[in-house]
């Protein structure tokens, strides 16, 4: 069985661990209600994407020619 021969210091393990974080997401602020969502997402609270109502439609408000 393996075995280490020396014990290993502090900032060997310090450094080898510093690349072990967990990145931070990126969050983006929409303009017109303030609200804070991931870029290029669909902001869950308001239902809006670039400037569009995506989710959350009324179901009487689209036209018979529209097509999802």
């Amino acid at each position: 069985m393996a075995v280490p021969k020396r014990r290993v210091s502090h900032g060997r393990k310090a450094r080898r661990q510093s690349h072990q974080a967990l990145p931070v997401p990126g969050l983006a602020v929409d303009k017109t209600t303030k609200s804070v969502h991931r870029p290029h997402h669909i902001d869950l609270k308001t239902g809006m994407y670039r400037g569009k109502q995506v989710l959350f439609k009324d179901e009487g408000g689209e036209s018979a020619g529209e097509t999802k």
